[in-house]
């Protein structure tokens, strides 16, 4: 699927309110598969060659890109953020409401 078919698929299913509230409760752990994935592909790399440089699996890449992952470490984001050239950037906020 690319990307225009994504974004519009993903409007029509945030137009259903119970969706839209489950996609909210995880949209910090989409905006950063996302970023990861981009980054990646800029730098013409896979999964694979990715997670080599950083020093971890293919799968682990997978899951961080797919948002599924667990107990995800500020120094693994570190490794991923450095071999793509980036920096992490770690938030906390006040909730709203």
């Amino acid at each position: 699927m690319d990307s225009t078919n994504y974004e519009t698929y993903k409007k029509d299913l945030l137009k259903n309110e119970s969706v839209r509230i489950e996609y909210e409760k995880l949209e910090e752990e989409f905006i950063l598969a996302k970023e990861v994935m981009e980054l990646r592909k800029e730098k013409n790399l896979t999964q694979t060659e990715l997670a080599k440089e950083v020093g971890t699996s293919q799968p682990a890449i997978a899951r961080l890109e797919s948002g599924n992952y667990k107990n995800l470490s500020l120094k693994f984001l570190r490794k991923v953020a450095e071999a793509l050239g980036a920096v992490p950037e770690v938030h906390i906020k006040k909730k709203v409401g």
